[in-house]
């Protein structure tokens, strides 16, 4: 007998091939046969006229601190993902010595939206060195795999004190230490180590983060760390501005040709320069045709935030009438804005000046959406809510107003920031059709109060290969970009592909049924913490190391997942 056999499913097995009516049979973890399988399982799934895939491998994540602390790596397992890789732009808690836990605290409560007293709580801190963090997340079973980079910004704390925060260039012994702890961190089974250059990314207080400014013989020395233990991924996120795309990707070339490590950066169609994004893609692919291993990662839908009562921010929220509420429940606090008397007075004062969300200052509400359920990530510019008040003859903020305030305040208004200057998501279509471009950056496990992002394994499937309205690519394709693609760009070779020998990572699911619910917010983490939660609707099973995970969405109480190490 086999432990599970998967019956009559349609398997789309992650190399892009045409898909084939098999059996799959799995034994010790592994994959044993896909065809007609006469053995019988001691555990099976009737998957006729249903996909099987292998499970998705998600390069993009921040589960560094859910990690430590749970055992179920929501809302990425939710969405067929499999494997994740965490410790992605230059944030996370390892390297760290005790007198710096606060900064690094801050800095991801900053840059991921992550609330300081959840960290506070979650965190044990059972270690000081990567090697020891590792092990540390090694002694915990998981639902889904785990892999980890080592993040620059600690690592720049940890070796440069408060010389890195003030973001001064490394000195020689500086960047010998980073290239040996770096070396010291891939050993350990670190995948890579990744790094930050954008403004965006900041501390809580607004400093910036420690990365910003590395000099580009520091990131030599992070590359060479890699090369010296054998090899790894360089990961980074840049503004792309100092002084244009084409000198800073200079540079980065320039690291790749001199140590021959693989680099991944952060892709996105920005709305206030539009073209930028097609530069970059053109040199990345030029870079691939010269056999540089350079390739972007880009979002499959835009990148947004979410605004509501229910969310840590709103377009009231800087107004000083709103703020005397703001402390009460979401449904009450709607109540009370519905007043009239309470409803004149916020819609007349300042919503800017008070706001402690710089971004809300520049969100126009001609890029402002009514966010539906089952939710709209691709809607057209008419329904925004300028659009709306423009048709109804009332001013945008009343339309906003009325948005946040109906239905208990549980409502959430959808403010696109990147992927939809032209109101399509014509940037991420053609990036898909770029075989050098990685589909990616859902940053599972991050953005707790306003964006969720880490359903976009489920959005890729559904939307673009069936629902898209700009092309509709092929599910083999789609299915590639989701498994073989990126264990390949990680830097795993067993798994991301249906055949026998491989590891037993697999997803069952209803292609006509597949989608996403509306984003929910719960109170599930550690010191009562909120985030925002989204279901997703189709996925029959997930296996995880030929164990059932998910059943129809549900956990089956499995723990199969670990941590991957790269030298292993």
């Amino acid at each position: 007998m086999a432990d599970l056999v998967i019956r009559g499913g349609t398997v789309v097995d992650g190399t892009g091939a045409a898909p084939v009516e098999a059996d799959v049979a799995i034994e010790g973890g592994r994959i044993t046969e896909i065809g007609r399988v006469a053995a019988r399982g001691r555990e099976e799934i009737d998957a006729r006229g249903r996909i099987v895939s292998p499970g998705f491998v998600d390069i993009h994540t921040h589960y560094d601190g859910q990690a430590v602390w749970d055992s179920h790596l929501a809302p990425s397992a939710w969405h067929g993902v499999t494997t994740a890789v965490m410790g992605n732009c230059g944030v996370g808690f390892a390297p760290c010595r005790a007198a710096d836990r606060e900064k690094l605290i801050e800095l991801m409560e900053g840059v991921e939206d992550i609330p300081g007293p959840i960290l506070h709580e979650g965190l044990d801190w059972r270690w000081e060195t990567f090697p020891e963090y590792l092990d540390a997340l090694d002694a915990k079973p998981r639902d889904i795999d785990i892999c980890t980079l080592l993040p620059h910004g600690a690592l720049r704390v940890h070796v440069m004190g408060s010389r890195g925060l003030a973001l001064e260039n490394a000195n020689q012994a500086d960047i010998a230490r980073m290239r040996e702890i770096t070396a010291e961190a891939v050993r350990a089974g670190a995948f890579g180590v990744s790094t930050s250059r954008t403004i965006s990314h900041r501390t809580l207080k607004g400093d910036p983060t420690p990365t910003l400014r590395a000099q580009e013989e520091e990131l030599r020395g992070l590359a060479e760390g890699l090369r010296d233990a054998g090899g790894g991924l360089l990961e980074l996120v840049s503004d792309w501005n100092t002084p244009d795309p084409a000198t800073e990707f200079g540079m980065v070339r320039r690291v790749v040709e001199a140590t021959g490590q693989r680099v991944l950066f952060s892709l996105t169609a920005r709305h206030d320069r539009t073209e930028a994004w097609k530069e970059l893609l053109a040199m990345s692919d030029a870079a691939a045709a010269e056999g540089l291993p350079i390739r972007p990662v880009f979002p499959p839908r835009p990148i947004g935030i979410l605004l509501g009562l229910n969310g840590s921010q709103n377009p009231f929220s800087g107004c000083p009438s709103y703020k005397a509420i703001a402390h009460l429940p979401a449904a009450q606090r709607a109540a009370a804005m519905r007043e009239p008397a309470l409803r004149a007075r916020i819609l007349s004062e300042d919503r800017v000046s008070g706001s402690t969300f710089p971004l809300i200052t520049r969100l126009s509400f001609e890029r402002m959406f009514p966010f539906g359920d089952p939710p709209d990530y691709a809607p057209p510019r008419e329904a925004s809510i300028a659009a709306i008040a423009a048709r109804e003859g009332r001013r945008a903020e009343e339309v906003a107003y009325d948005i946040l305030t109906a239905h208990d305040g549980q409502d959430f208004i959808f403010a696109p920031l990147t992927n939809f200057h032209d109101y399509t998501l014509s940037a991420s279509a053609e990036c898909l059709r770029h075989p050098n471009a990685i589909a990616g950056l859902s940053d599972g496990g991050a953005h707790v109060g306003f964006i969720s992002d880490g359903s976009f394994p489920t959005f890729l499937l559904a939307y673009w290969a069936r629902d898209a309205k700009e092309q509709v690519f092929a599910l083999p394709e789609i299915v590639r970009r989701l498994t073989s693609d990126t264990a390949r760009a990680a830097g795993l070779a067993d798994r991301g592909v249906l055949r026998p020998g491989m590891k037993a990572d697999v997803n069952v699911f209803d292609m006509a049924a597949l989608g996403l619910d509306a984003p929910r917010m719960v109170n599930d983490l550690p010191a009562g913490g909120r985030r925002l939660l989204q279901r997703a609707r189709g996925y029959v099973a997930t296996v995880v190391a030929g164990q059932v995970t998910y059943r129809d969405g549900e956990a089956t109480g499995a723990l199969p997942g670990r941590l991957v190490r790269k030298a292993a």
